[in-house]
């Protein structure tokens, strides 16, 4: 069982950054696909950015594309995404997941996932 918790987030202003963290425990985490979902209220969660087991493939929703990048460090079993120039859309609930065999966009693909952490863009 893989417990995942998040951490990084909070409210900023439009153009500023993040880093969310994600750490992994319970498992050997280079054996899971990670990803980021994220989540507006009154909206469908929606993928952000995903990254294989060993972190050389990532892949990125075309909203995010050139602002976040996804990268992982299996030996601290976390998982971080940098979020540059961001902007009031991109406020959301933001929770990471990991899965054995995933497609990187479709959550249900994967086994387990973190409580989110809440991202606050103001204009």
């Amino acid at each position: 069982q893989v417990q995942l918790v998040e951490s990084g987030g909070g409210l900023v202003q439009a153009g500023d950054s993040l880093r969310l963290s994600c750490a992994a425990s319970g498992g050997t985490f280079s054996m899971y696909a990670a990803g980021w979902f994220r989540q507006a209220p009154g909206k469908e969660r929606e993928f952000v950015a995903g990254i294989s087991r060993s972190g050389i493939s990532t892949k990125y929703a075309d909203s995010v594309k050139g602002r976040f990048t996804l990268s992982r460090d299996n030996a601290k079993n976390t998982v971080y995404l940098q979020m540059n120039s961001l902007k009031p859309e991109d406020t959301a609930d933001y929770s990471c997941a990991a899965g054995r065999s995933v497609t990187y966009s479709y959550g249900g693909s994967y086994d387990y996932w973190g409580q989110g952490t809440q991202i606050t863009v103001s204009s």
